[in-house]
């Protein structure tokens, strides 16, 4: 079931991934956009509101002239995966795409 905007998602991805000792991944399809930080939610602070801060990945890694699509997106995330469970950690999930969550 899709959640709203400006529900809590980030900050109770945040909570667990802080818990957990965890990394977000975005779900996103805008945030992955450099300087499209107006209207995107990106909440840059949830991340580094905990101690020690949360490591998140794919958001602004694209140029807003750049087409990322849903193929960019599950190959960026794939990498992203493997990654972090290389650390020893376990990825969450986090974002308000259904289209990209999906995907993957």
């Amino acid at each position: 079931m899709p959640t709203p905007t400006a529900s809590g998602k980030t900050w109770l991805g945040v909570q667990a991934a802080h818990r957990l000792g965890s990394e977000i991944i975005s779900a996103d399809s805008r945030q992955v956009y450099r300087d499209l930080d107006l209207g995107t939610g990106k909440d840059l602070h949830e991340y580094s509101s905990v101690s020690p801060p949360v490591p998140y990945h794919l958001i602004d890694i694209a140029d807003p002239r750049q087409i990322y699509s849903l193929w960019h997106y599950q190959r960026d995330f794939y990498r992203a995966f493997r990654e972090i469970e290389a650390r020893g950690s376990t990825p969450i999930a986090v974002g308000g795409t259904g289209l990209y969550l999906e995907a993957v």
